[in-house]
C-alpha cells in the first residue's frame, strides 16, 4: 500500500513591475529549501497555463511534498523558511496555500 503525502501547495502573485530574473531568483530560492530543511521530500513548480482565465493574477505554483504532517509544521518556522519569506516580500502581492492528503 502506497503511503499517502502531504502536499503543500503556494501560489504567488508577483508585482507587475518584477523582472524575470528577480522571479527565476525566487524560484531558486524556494527549491533550495530542500535541501536545507529535512522533511520536504519534493519540489516542483510551474507557471499558469490554464486556458480558463480563473487565476486571479496568481502566476506561480510551487509544491512542496511532506511524509506528515510533523514534517509540514518543523517547515513552517524553520529559520530558512523565515529567510525565504523576508526575500520574497518585495517581490509579491498576494500568496495562496492550500495544504491536502494527496490520495
Amino acid at each position: 500500500m502506497e503511503q499517502k503525502k502531504l502536499r503543500h501547495v503556494v501560489m504567488f502573485k508577483y508585482k507587475p513591475t518584477v523582472a524575470e530574473a528577480d522571479i527565476a531568483r525566487v524560484t531558486s530560492a524556494f527549491a533550495a529549501l530542500s535541501k536545507k530543511v529535512s522533511g520536504i521530500d519534493d519540489f516542483e513548480w510551474g507557471t499558469d497555463i490554464s486556458p480558463e482565465g480563473l487565476g486571479q493574477g496568481f502566476t506561480h505554483c510551487y509544491v512542496l511534498t511532506f511524509h506528515a504532517e510533523a514534517d509540514r509544521d518543523a517547515y513552517l518556522p524553520h529559520p530558512a523558511h523565515q529567510e525565504f519569506g523576508t526575500l520574497i516580500g518585495p517581490f509579491i502581492s498576494g500568496v495562496f496555500v492550500v495544504d491536502y492528503w494527496a490520495n
